[in-house]
């Protein structure tokens, strides 16, 4: 069959997606990936065969232009329970979202994907959670598709605190921008908008159950595979640490989108100096320039694998990104997450401290105390270590990419409908 793997120009959402296209590669279906033209060089550096389609949005500079607002109350899905959010708050957190982020990711691509499904004729749609062009595309052209989770599924689960919300309302109060934006466009090719094209025909989900929302969707859990982008092994980490390793990691997309992360580098690296402790910092440039003094106890880099850097440390800190996140969940290191309430970080950070596989703090509350102890903590109590391991063991449980594509081959033949 044809796979067609569809995201925003987002390299950490590319490479969520990349151990499943090899899979579904392997196995003998042709598979391609579409994506702005700007993340056409990432997906060729995969291996895999890259489709470039529309233009690239303008997200990163928006978002870096408003880097100190980011967590406010529009942009705050973290708690998706109807009894915390009115009509009139949930309806104005859908306008912003769906105007300054859906459209802007998704609006530049929308109809050169769509011309592509049309003339590629995929079977079956692989998106990410952002890529809304993926399933409008699929629902036009008669392919299966299936979300790719790569985030607890806040999304989802904002979207039923909607739907329970504006169904509560008066006929005349009611609106729906996701609608509204999704269906003008399905229209204008002769289909129509329904919640499939919002949370898919089925969720393909790397996030262990544990650690996922409960929703009432049609779930595949898949075990998470690292894939951090093309690597080299530094000859350094060919030496175990003399020292419990501490590791800091400003992540891909906060690095691409923001320049960097809202994390106090230089006071971070500064306190971690103090620690007994061996430090691996891997920084982008902006924040690296931050640092007044690298302590002899650390070494910065800007890149390093971190499903090689991990096997053996034992602490995390980073700011809530689902690859560091992951990597450190396969690996079974504690994670210390200073984060604010964005995107999933906090869902994830928090789901991570109530398990007991880290520690969580807003990154206001971040003093070199609070850093100080919480290292101290996940270093040197077992309790930590254990937990990780119980999730390790959770991710394992789940099929691998490879395992799972004889029941994604018969959930394309069951959806699929040309």
């Amino acid at each position: 069959m044809r796979v067609l793997f569809a995201t925003v120009s987002e390299k950490s959402h590319l490479y969520t997606m990349v151990p499943l296209a090899w899979a579904l590669s392997a196995a003998g279906h042709e598979v391609h990936v579409a994506s702005n033209p700007a993340l056409a060089d990432g997906i060729r550096s995969t291996g895999l065969t890259a489709v470039s389609v529309g233009t690239d949005h303008n997200l990163h500079e928006m978002l870096a232009a408003n880097r100190d607002s980011l967590e406010n109350p529009l942009s705050d899905w973290s708690n998706p329970v109807p009894e915390a959010h009115t009509w009139e708050e949930v309806l104005m957190k859908f306008k912003v979202s769906v105007t300054f982020a859906y459209q802007t990711y998704n609006d530049g691509m929308m109809h050169e994907l769509i011309d592509y499904a049309r003339h590629w004729q995929p079977d079956l749609v692989v998106w990410d959670s952002a890529c809304y062009a993926g399933p409008v595309a699929a629902r036009i052209v008669g392919a299966a598709h299936t979300r790719l989770l790569w985030c607890t599924d806040i999304y989802a689960a904002m979207r039923d605190v909607f739907l329970q919300r504006c169904g509560e309302q008066p006929p005349e109060r009611r609106e729906d921008p996701m609608a509204d934006w999704l269906g003008g466009i399905l229209s204008r090719y002769g289909s129509d908008f329904d919640e499939e094209v919002v949370v898919g025909q089925w969720s393909t989900d790397q996030v262990p159950t544990s650690q996922q929302l409960p929703l009432g969707l049609h779930r595949l859990p898949m075990r998470y595979l690292p894939y951090n982008g093309p690597s080299l092994i530094p000859d350094w980490l060919r030496e175990p640490p003399a020292k419990p390793r501490v590791v800091l990691c400003s992540g891909i997309s906060a690095r691409a989108a923001l320049g960097g992360t809202f994390m106090p580098v230089d006071e971070i690296i500064g306190t971690l100096g103090e620690m007994d402790v061996e430090v691996v910092a891997a920084l982008g440039e902006e924040e690296a320039g931050q640092i007044s003094r690298i302590p002899d106890n650390t070494r910065v880099v800007d890149f390093v694998p971190l499903h090689a850097v991990l096997p053996g440390a034992s602490a995390l800190i980073h700011h809530g990104g689902f690859g560091s996140w992951g990597t450190a969940m396969v690996n079974a290191v504690p994670q210390f997450i200073p984060t604010i309430r964005y995107a999933d970080w906090w869902n994830k950070a928090g789901g991570l401290q109530e398990y007991g596989a880290g520690i969580a703090v807003h990154a206001t509350e971040l003093t070199p105390d609070v850093l100080r102890e919480s290292v101290r903590r996940l270093v040197e109590d077992e309790s930590y270590r254990k937990a990780a391991d119980r999730l390790r063991l959770e991710n394992l449980e789940n099929p691998t990419p490879a395992g799972l594509v004889p029941e994604i081959e018969r959930l394309t033949a069951e959806y699929r409908r040309r």
